[in-house]
């Protein structure tokens, strides 16, 4: 019934729209004549043309004479035929119309009801899959933000709210441009800093960078009771091989934290496996093996710089960092013929302190 009165309300406007005009018989004769008011505007727009220099004098003159002669024209037409036209002719004329308008639209519903399938349209509004509104809502913010940030890339403001987005949908090296953006025009911030350290070790696949560990001690230094940076500088230091250090970072967090803290899981999980008692901790078993899996695929058939990189920022996740020195030696030997691929790996080596020194 709702698909019918629609189409109903539609014929209707649609008629009214044509209608409407042809209802204005004493609105035309008594209105300003288009013709004549075009060609006012050309005469006026021929001085502007004039005054701005785009015209010569001579050329100006002509086109006002030509302008003018149209328009004496256009004034000497006689009455609008619309308003010669008799009462009975135009009553004639409406009804004509009317009738014309009205027959399509009555034919069409008629056969569409004989012939057609209007059931359908519930079947397949309910069959469509449409994503959430809280997905449409957010993919179209995010296009008016990106857009406003191309034409305004000094918003600091716009850069500071779509860097969260960017980190929620997985996009690590857009968050850290975002982030890097925000902090450069908008200044530090303990909460900004730690975030933009926490995209830049999301983005490294687990490893806290050079430049994740200055983020995360700046932030410390503007607010010591982070418990974010704390945690990130604590697994710098597992990195690093200095494991007394990180083992009193993570303690000296739990110390500190709440009983309810949502970070205290993790952080008890990284100090038992410091302590030797989290080999069997949920998921560690299945990402060694994937670990594994790679480190022989690469010992057996070689691979790029990024993948080697990857078996040795994997190992370093782990902890597990002789295992990342051998694979930085085996990285070195099976791409000693690519300069820029060694460089790559160096790069990495440098970044992750590692001193592992070719064969």
């Amino acid at each position: 019934m709702t698909i019918w009165m629609l189409l109903a309300a539609m014929t209707a406007l649609a008629v009214m729209a044509v209608l409407y005009p042809l209802s204005r018989h004493r609105e035309i004769v008594d209105g300003v004549d288009p013709n004549a008011q075009f060609y006012r505007d050309q005469i006026a727009e021929i001085e502007r043309d004039r005054e701005r220099g785009l015209l010569s004098e001579p050329e100006a003159e002509a086109a006002r004479a030509e302008a003018a002669r149209r328009l004496l024209r256009a004034s000497a037409v006689g009455e609008d035929p619309v308003a010669t036209m008799g009462e009975p002719a135009l009553r004639r004329r409406r009804a004509v119309s009317a009738l014309a308008l009205s027959f399509v639209p009555i034919m069409a519903l008629t056969v569409y009801g004989a012939y057609g399938s209007p059931q359908l349209v519930g079947q397949l509004r309910a069959a469509r899959v449409q994503p959430a509104p809280e997905q449409l809502d957010l993919a179209s913010a995010l296009v008016r933000i990106e857009s406003h940030l191309a034409n305004n890339p000094g918003d600091g403001r716009g850069w500071d709210v779509i860097a969260p987005v960017y980190l929620r949908m997985g996009r690590m090296d857009d968050a850290v441009k975002a982030y890097d953006s925000a902090l450069r025009l908008l200044g530090p911030d303990p909460g900004r800093l730690t975030s933009y350290g926490e995209a830049q070790v999301f983005a490294q696949g687990g490893i806290v960078s050079a430049d994740a560990r200055a983020a995360f001690e700046k932030a410390l230094a503007l607010d010591p009771s982070s418990a974010k940076a704390r945690f990130y500088l604590a697994r710098a230091a597992e990195q690093d091989g200095e494991t007394e250090k990180a083992r009193s970072a993570y303690q000296n967090l739990l110390a500190s934290s709440p009983a309810d803290a949502q970070w205290r899981p993790v952080v008890e999980e990284q100090l038992a496996r410091l302590s030797g008692s989290a080999e069997s901790a949920p998921g560690r078993d299945q990402i060694a093996a994937m670990v594994e899996s790679l480190a022989a695929r690469l010992e057996a058939q070689g691979g790029s710089a990024d993948e080697w990189s990857r078996l040795v920022r994997s190992y370093m996740v782990l902890g597990e960092n002789d295992k990342a020195q051998a694979a930085l030696r085996k990285a070195r030997r099976a791409l000693e013929r690519d300069q820029a691929a060694l460089r790559s790996v160096d790069a990495m080596a440098q970044e992750l302190k590692l001193t592992s020194s070719n064969p």
